[in-house]
């Protein structure tokens, strides 16, 4: 599909009528990497409207020519219905993926990546931003059975495994979340500590004998914000062979405004600079549209449902990475900045590959 794309310049072509140009190298790039997205709900407005009726030729168009092959597809559930609502997000969801085929495949291993990337289509990796519907231990092998292949450990508040970013007192793991999480390793379901509170966040990486992630998440150094991690939480999880995912929401970024693509790049320059290269991806907390396309119903949904330590502005989204085709912009601020195509290509997907490899077989 890309290289039907019309000449505009020496070395920079126009993708898509939004009239964006990207050079030859950034469009090879993408083209040749398993692109990941470790963090990108298929519809961050997620009605009825959206996934019970048939794709439709818009949001399929720009589905595959985002230049994503891996979306991990997952929001957070809890309360005391958290399984029933789990199951009914599964079979929605797993639905959606078998009713458009012409666009989505499902993963159940790294292969289903590899065939999706052959195929020109969209692989949907399913999971949760929550473990609170693990209510025992078989309940992890119960719903690996059915699909799921990440789980976050905890939301923001406290649950039954541990503590949120967000609450009060971070007490870490639990007795059962250490046992949830020795499950997590014995099926192959990736771990997720991207909401979690600092002390359950070591906890879990010194608890797991296997990498974990943080799927979707920034760096404390360079933003003072309880949902992102400190270079103690990223040393560590790099000592394991876990990767981290950086994140586009704008309060996870900076703190204050201009807030552009660039200021999501020095995140992953600070991640590179103290652990390396191969512990670096990207985990872009959005859809393809990104939030500020939202309703205004669903502005005020999503603002009321945080505490006020989120510190939402006015925007959610970063300048630059807001559209369908962000991960061209993306490798373009990593071309600027003289990352080599091997460490491009680990930083689009090669790393979280090589992590859900590790996770759940070839």
């Amino acid at each position: 599909m890309l290289a039907a794309v019309p000449f505009i310049n020496r070395n920079a072509y126009a993708l898509g009528p939004a009239g964006r140009t990207y050079s030859k190298r950034a469009i090879d790039l993408i083209r040749e990497t398993i692109v990941i997205d470790m963090l990108g709900p298929l519809k961050i407005e997620m009605g009825r409207e959206f996934y019970a009726a048939p794709l439709s030729e818009k949001d399929a168009a720009e589905f595959l020519s985002s230049g994503i092959t891996g979306f991990h597809h997952a929001v957070g559930l809890g309360g005391p219905n958290a399984r029933e609502s789990a199951l009914s997000y599964f079979a929605i969801w797993g639905n959606f993926v078998a009713r458009n085929t012409h666009v989505f495949s499902a993963v159940g291993r790294v292969a289903d990546l590899v065939r999706a990337k052959r195929e020109g289509k969209c692989a949907v990796i399913m999971g949760l931003q929550n473990a609170e519907h693990f209510f025992q231990r078989s309940d992890v092998k119960m719903f690996y059975d059915i699909g799921q292949r990440c789980a976050q450990l905890t939301y923001n508040s406290q649950n039954r495994i541990g503590s949120g970013s967000t609450e009060r007192v971070d007490g870490g793991i639990s007795d059962f979340g250490a046992d949830i999480i020795a499950a997590m390793n014995e099926v192959g379901m990736l771990i997720d500590v991207s909401h979690s509170g600092d002390r359950t966040t070591l906890d879990a990486i010194a608890i797991s004998p296997k990498p974990i992630a943080i799927t979707h998440s920034n760096c404390r150094a360079l933003v003072d914000h309880p949902r992102v991690k400190t270079d103690e939480a990223i040393r560590a999880l790099a000592a394991k062979g876990g990767v981290m995912g950086i994140t586009g929401v704008r309060n996870f970024v900076t703190p204050k405004d201009p807030t552009t693509i660039a200021n999501v790049v020095d995140h992953i320059d600070h991640v590179v600079k103290l652990v390396g290269i191969d512990h670096v991806g990207i985990g872009t907390d959005a859809d393809l549209n990104g939030y500020d396309d939202t309703s205004p119903a669903m502005q005020t949904r999503l603002r009321a449902a945080y505490k006020e330590s989120y510190a939402f502005r006015e925007k959610i989204d970063v300048d630059g990475f807001d559209h369908p085709k962000k991960m061209f912009d993306l490798t373009e601020e990593l071309i600027r900045r003289r990352y080599s195509d091997a460490n491009i290509k680990a930083v689009l997907g090669g790393n979280f590959q090589r992590l859900l490899a590790a996770t759940w077989g070839g």
